[in-house]
C-alpha cells in the first residue's frame, strides 16, 4: 500500500519520514457469513457484535485504530534507510508508541521492484527486531508485512500478532501460518499483479466487485484454515494491482466496501494514499485528527 506518514503535527520534521499511518475502521455492525453471497445481496445470519482481537488486545466495534509502520529495509519507498539501523528503528518505535499508535507494522521487503530479498534475509532483517520490540512493549500489537509463510511463522514465533498479507495469498500457506500462531490475518486484493511488480494496463469491469469477491474469498479461506473470525481484517489494497483511477474509484465507493465488511463483521483496513479524497481520507498529523476523521466518516 502507498500510505502517508503519520506522527507529530509538524509534518516538516524529517524524523517522521519512515512512519506511515493506516486506519482500521471496525464496523459496529456484526454478522457472520455462512455460505451466503454478500456481493449478491443475500441475507446472512446476524451475529452478536464482538471486538477485534489481536494479541492481548481487544478493540471495540467502531473504535478507530492507527497503525504505524517501521520498515526494516535499506531501500524503503520514502527516505530509504531511515530505519535500516536497528537502534534507529527502535527509536522510531518508541516515538510512535508515545504518539499513540495502536498497531506497529514491520516489513523487511520493499513492495517496489528491486534486488531479490531471500527468505533467510527477510527473517534476518525482521525477526530479531520483533524480539526487541516485544521485549520493550509486551502488549503492543505487532503486525508483519510479509507474503511468505516461512518468514510469517518465524515472525509470529518472535512475537507478531497480525500477518499483513499485502499480496493477496500469493503464498497459499499464509493463512495456515497465521492460524498456527493464533495470529490475525489481513486479506488483500492485487488483481493479477504478482509480488514486487508494478501494475500495468490492468482493467476491471467493476473494480469494487473484483475487490469484494477476492477479499471475502480469502476471509472464508482464513476461517477454514483456523484463523479466528474476530482477527480477520479485509483490505482494498489501494495502488496494488490498480492504477490511480481504479484506486480513486475504490475510495469513492468505500461506503459500499464498508457494507461488505459489516456483512462479514471484518474490520476494514483503509490505507492513506498519496491523494486525499474528501470525507473519507485526509492528511492527519496526529492521532486525534485521524480519530475524528474516521468517526465522522463512519
Amino acid at each position: 500500500m502507498n500510505c502517508l506518514r503519520s506522527g507529530k503535527p509538524d509534518r516538516a520534521d524529517p524524523a517522521q519520514a519512515n512512519t506511515v499511518a493506516r486506519l482500521f475502521a471496525y464496523s459496529p455492525v456484526d454478522s457472520l457469513i455462512m455460505g451466503t453471497d454478500v456481493a449478491a445481496g443475500t441475507d446472512a445470519p446476524t451475529r452478536t457484535p464482538g471486538p477485534l482481537r489481536l494479541g492481548t488486545r481487544e478493540f471495540a466495534p467502531g473504535q478507530p485504530l492507527v497503525m504505524a509502520i517501521v520498515n526494516r529495509t535499506p531501500d524503503s519507498f520514502y527516505r530509504p534507510g531511515l530505519t535500516w539501523d536497528s537502534d534507529a528503528a527502535l527509536d522510531r518505535v518508541h516515538a510512535v508508541v508515545a504518539e499513540g499508535a495502536d498497531i506497529l507494522d514491520i516489513g523487511g521487503v520493499p513492495a517496489k521492484p528491486g534486488p531479490e530479498v531471500t527468505v533467510a534475509e527477510e527473517i534476518r532483517r525482521v525477526v530479531p527486531f520483533i524480539e526487541r520490540v516485544r521485549a520493550a512493549y509486551p502488549d503492543l500489537v505487532i503486525s508483519v508485512d510479509t507474503w511468505r509463510s516461512e518468514p510469517a511463522r518465524a515472525m509470529c514465533a518472535a512475537g507478531a500478532n497480525l500477518v499483513n498479507d499485502t499480496w493477496s495469498a500469493w503464498d497459499t500457506g499464509l493463512a495456515e501460518a497465521a492460524a498456527e500462531a493464533g495470529a490475525g490475518l489481513v486479506c488483500s486484493h492485487v488483481g493479477p499483479q504478482t509480488p514486487r511488480t508494478r501494475p500495468h494496463r490492468l482493467a476491471y469491469s467493476d473494480v469494487l466487485a473484483d475487490v469484494r469477491a477476492r477479499v471475502l474469498l480469502l476471509a472464508r479461506r482464513a476461517l477454514d484454515a483456523g484463523v479466528d473470525h474476530d482477527s480477520i481484517v479485509i483490505d482494498p489494497t489501494h495502488d496494488f494491482g490498480k492504477n490511480t483511477w481504479q484506486s480513486l474509484e475504490l475510495t469513492r465507493r468505500l461506503g459500499e466496501l464498508a457494507a461488505t465488511a459489516m456483512s462479514g463483521s471484518w474490520p476494514d483496513q483503509v490505507s492513506l494514499m498519496r491523494f486525499a479524497p474528501a470525507a473519507h481520507i485526509a492528511l492527519a498529523g496526529s492521532r486525534r485528527q485521524v480519530s475524528t476523521l474516521i468517526t465522522r466518516s463512519g
